[in-house]
């Protein structure tokens, strides 16, 4: 699929500046990577919804400092 779109002159000129600094190397390149980013994104947050929403429809578990001790040596390996 090939795109075209207009870019307001500032903008070409970020983005020609990011090829020029080695980051990119193509303007297909850079928005190759936008594409990429926007849809982890978007993958992310739906994944981030789901979780949320599996906590709201959890039994509620009470809270102690045990409970704070244990999630902290899971989650780091180590006990503070």
């Amino acid at each position: 699929m090939n795109v075209s779109f207009p870019i307001p002159k500032e903008l070409e000129s970020y983005v020609q500046g990011q090829i020029q600094s080695g980051t990119y190397n193509t303007v297909a390149d850079y928005f190759l990577a936008l594409l990429n980013q926007d849809r982890q994104r978007r993958e992310a947050q739906t994944k981030l919804v789901s979780l949320l929403q599996e906590g709201l429809n959890s039994e509620p578990e009470l809270v102690t400092s045990a409970y704070w001790q244990d999630l902290r040596l899971s989650v780091l390996g180590t006990e503070q």
